[in-house]
């Protein structure tokens, strides 16, 4: 079967109909144009109003290969307020501002967040107390404490033990600190409740040097008891929790101190001021001397005064009559009876 494509008629876009003839697409192309115009101009953007006459008229900036070191200044100071929003530091505490350098070198340091509940904010490295005549008193090695805990060491250190220095006649030099911040659980026991020390709320003491070259030694038994009484009569008036020797045997060798919070404010002050022990100790007993008598036991030393005792008399052995009945049957004549009286009339 044969088709042929004379004569058919094509329906364009323009809306004519032509059949098939070599102008054709010249007629396509120009009906295409022109509707492409007219599209155009339905969407053209609206201009904007002219500028008033009165408006000031407007500084065109120079181009930033042209701009002088002016512009520069300008555009480069001004403020980012994102940035520093977001790197602006925490307001200080009430107590960051009462710990100045009159009263201990305590520079802040950043909260640490440590595992297990480790750490804490509002931190501190106490590094000297400030003692009230200006003398700085080195606390070594330096301590990382909650500045609570900073505040309660330094006022310890100038209200109680510089008078207890003035009375010894020198001042104080050096805090011996042998335990700060360290997140571990109690007494360092596995799997233990977390100690004060991983809270950075406590510190261990064993001592205080002098500037005349001695050392109050907390724990030592030679250091005289009243001065050692004299500081554990100051620290359990100010910290919540005080261990030492006789507490735990955790504490043999220095002093714990911590600021934990227990319910109705309970203390616990546990540091017993043991006496010092003698040089020698009697552990055996000595020879005993060769002129001294010889040994007695007790079954000798008692046949010995059993036999040193007078014999007694038969009379004497008998036993004392307590009734008349028994005094009547002690003796040979029969009982007498007793003389009744007449009633008088």
């Amino acid at each position: 079967m044969n088709f042929s494509a004379d004569g058919v008629a094509r329906k364009w876009s323009c809306g004519v109909s032509f059949g098939w003839n070599p102008v054709v697409p010249a007629l396509a192309a120009a009906c295409w144009i022109a509707l492409t115009a007219v599209a155009s101009a339905k969407t053209d953007v609206p201009l904007p109003r002219p500028r008033p006459a009165q408006a000031p008229k407007a500084e065109a900036a120079p181009p930033a290969d042209q701009a002088g070191p002016a512009d520069r200044q300008t555009e480069d100071a001004k403020p980012d307020t994102q940035a520093q929003t977001e790197d602006k530091p925490p307001e200080p505490s009430a107590c960051r501002q009462a710990l100045t350098e009159t009263v201990a070198i305590a520079p802040s340091i950043p909260a640490i967040k440590g595992p297990g509940g480790c750490g804490g904010d509002d931190l501190v490295r106490l590094e000297a107390v400030v003692t009230t005549d200006n003398q700085k008193v080195a606390v070594k090695p330096a301590a990382v404490l909650r500045c609570e805990m900073a505040t309660a060491i330094a006022d310890w250190v100038r209200s109680d033990m510089e008078p207890l220095a003035t009375r010894l006649g020198t001042k104080l030099s050096e805090l011996d600190n042998f335990d700060s911040y360290e997140c571990r659980g109690r007494n360092r026991v596995k799997g233990a409740r977390l100690s004060e020390h991983g809270l950075a709320n406590a510190l261990d003491v064993r001592g205080i040097k002098l500037t005349n070259g001695s050392t109050i030694s907390l724990t030592d038994r030679k250091v005289p008891r009243e001065t050692r009484e004299t500081v554990l009569h100051s620290v359990c008036s100010r910290f919540m929790t005080v261990l030492g020797p006789s507490s735990d045997w955790y504490h043999e060798d220095h002093i714990h101190l911590d600021l934990a919070e227990r319910r109705n404010n309970y203390k616990i002050c546990q540091w017993d001021v043991l006496d010092p022990l003698p040089d020698i100790a009697p552990l055996i007993p000595a020879e005993r001397p060769e002129q001294a008598p010889p040994r007695i036991s007790d079954e000798e030393k008692q046949a010995a005064e059993k036999s040193a005792r007078p014999s007694a008399t038969p009379d004497e052995s008998a036993p004392a009559p307590e009734t008349v009945e028994e005094e009547n049957k002690a003796s040979d004549s029969p009982p007498q009876k007793p003389a009744l009286k007449k009633p008088r009339k």
